[in-house]
């Protein structure tokens, strides 16, 4: 069975949130106040997103103990 990439997933995903947080400052900087908190929110959980796939990968590079 082939492993999942979980690194460029997780480093791609954290992109995403990082694109997404600059989105955010641009659109308070534009005035358009109205879209940042949802725009911010989806940052933090791409960033949450990421993190579970680092602990995902962590833990099944781990020998089973079964």
């Amino acid at each position: 069975m082939k492993k999942v990439p979980f690194g460029p997933l997780a480093a791609s995903i954290a992109a995403l949130g990082t694109v997404l947080g600059l989105f955010a400052l641009q659109l308070r900087t534009d005035g358009l106040e109205q879209y940042v908190d949802s725009v911010a929110s989806a940052s933090v959980v791409m960033y949450v997103t990421s993190a579970l796939i680092v602990v995902t990968w962590v833990r099944a590079r781990r020998p089973h103990s079964d």
